[in-house]
């Protein structure tokens, strides 16, 4: 029998990846922290109408790891946001490209976010949704960095706290590349 290889990348080894300074959550202290959010929301969420709601791209490793981790029926959908031209993501000015194909209306949504920094964005598609007449909202976030917080959001759920550091893996990219990391290093700014 064929042994499969280890897909794991070793950046060291790659022309042209970005400096690793450190790793800032392993695999196993991702996962571990993972399993406990999603018995936190299985606990607070039991008997209610739960519809999750993944913002593309960064969220998608999370999201499929934290919904495998709750023990509940939940409807998942996704939203996409980009910013628009000559704008940046402090500016909060977003565009939604990609909305919900489910009804909210009536229902509890979890939104979950990869990262919360400045809260500009969820704050944006919070609003938006609260218009849709939803029973309850709140967020859950991988990784939340409170002392950049512009605009006060419902995070009811974080992994863990970070500070201003250049985050890369599980789902966060430079240029769109290295999402596929495991896990989350710090690395050094292009």
């Amino acid at each position: 029998m064929n042994k499969i290889p280890d897909a794991t990348l070793d950046l060291s080894q790659i022309p042209d990846a970005p400096a690793i300074k450190k790793i800032a959550f392993s695999e196993q202290d991702i996962q571990s922290r993972v399993a406990e959010l999603g018995r936190e929301i299985t606990r607070d969420y039991a008997g209610r109408d739960l519809v999750m709601v993944c913002v593309l791209k960064g969220t998608l490793y999370f999201f499929a790891d934290l919904t495998r981790c709750i023990g509940l029926p939940a409807a998942l959908d996704f939203m996409a946001v980009g910013m628009y031209p000559g704008t940046t993501n402090q500016t909060g000015v977003v565009r939604i490209t990609k909305d919900l194909d489910v009804d909210i209306t009536g229902r509890h949504v979890l939104v979950i976010e990869d990262i919360v920094r400045t809260g500009l964005t969820i704050g944006y598609l919070v609003q938006n949704m609260e218009a849709r007449g939803p029973a309850s909202i709140n967020i859950c976030t991988l990784l939340d960095n409170p002392a950049q917080r512009l605009v006060n959001v419902p995070v009811a759920y974080r992994g863990f706290d970070v500070s201003g550091e250049w985050l890369l893996g599980y789902g966060m990219d430079i240029h769109e590349k290295w999402r596929n990391l495991p896990y989350i290093a710090e690395v050094e700014k292009d």
